[in-house]
């Protein structure tokens, strides 16, 4: 469903991709793993073309996304659903506003039909009834699920999801891990999932790939990769240095 060919990108001259190739499955979750400041937000900013390569192709369906105008982008951006880090819910609106928020921007649906989606969403991530609460209200577990109700409003055929358990416990993070799963196999849905926890990686995946120094240095099904005999993956895995 989403093919990246030579993706290369350069901050100030600092290269952050060096060249990503990468095939992601339909109706697959696809985790992409790797440590902080090794380009994975960017990566994934480039899928949903929130940022423009400096070199390289993004193929969604057969579309290069990377030589769309804005019109034709916006679109494209409709068969994604993005759960940022740590949900980025727009804290002067309220659950339902939240929520609520991409079917008034792309949609022409009446306030009642909004509100019935906004409505079986919230109930969707296990949060009924709290429409009317503000982002400063909640945990951060409850704000992640009210995120992915968000990315699911309308109907997504893809779902990104950036880091979607870093500073949770560990049993909001199972939580949030399950919901994910259900999310995927409940619509058939092609997930992109980046993270450097390696428990959500083997719970979540269909396949890993490991981005280390801008480039992709393992992929595969997860057993593979647990297998690999690539040293940075292992010392990874192990939570060694690099030396």
């Amino acid at each position: 469903m989403i093919r990246v060919v030579d993706l290369h990108k350069s901050f100030n001259g600092l290269k952050v991709l060096r060249g990503i190739n990468l095939s992601i499955e339909k109706g697959k979750t696809t985790v992409i793993l790797g440590g902080s400041g090794v380009g994975k937000t960017v990566f994934i900013k480039h899928l949903i073309g929130l940022m423009k390569p400096d070199k390289g192709s993004i193929y969604v369906d057969d579309v290069d996304i990377t030589r769309l105008k804005e019109k034709e982008l916006a679109e494209v951006r409709k068969k994604f659903g993005m759960l940022f880090q740590e949900a980025a819910l727009f804290d002067s609106l309220t659950v339902g506003e939240n929520v609520g928020f991409p079917l008034r921007e792309h949609t022409k649906l009446s306030t009642e039909a909004i509100d019935k989606i906004v409505r079986e969403k919230l109930e969707q991530v296990g949060l009924q009834g709290i429409e009317d609460k503000y982002p400063s209200e909640l945990s951060g577990g409850m704000k992640r699920r009210v995120g992915l109700a968000r990315a699911m409003a309308l109907n997504p055929e893809i779902l990104l999801f950036d880091e979607p358990t870093t500073g949770l416990d560990p049993i909001m993070k199972t939580i949030i891990n399950d919901l994910i799963i259900n999310t995927q196999r409940r619509g058939s849905l092609t997930c992109v999932v980046i993270t450097h926890d390696i428990t959500t990686t083997f719970k979540l995946a269909h396949k890993v790939a490991m981005i280390h120094e801008g480039i992709i240095v393992e992929e595969g099904l997860p057993e593979e990769f647990k297998n690999s005999s690539n040293l940075i993956v292992q010392a990874f895995l192990a939570g060694k240095p690099q030396e």
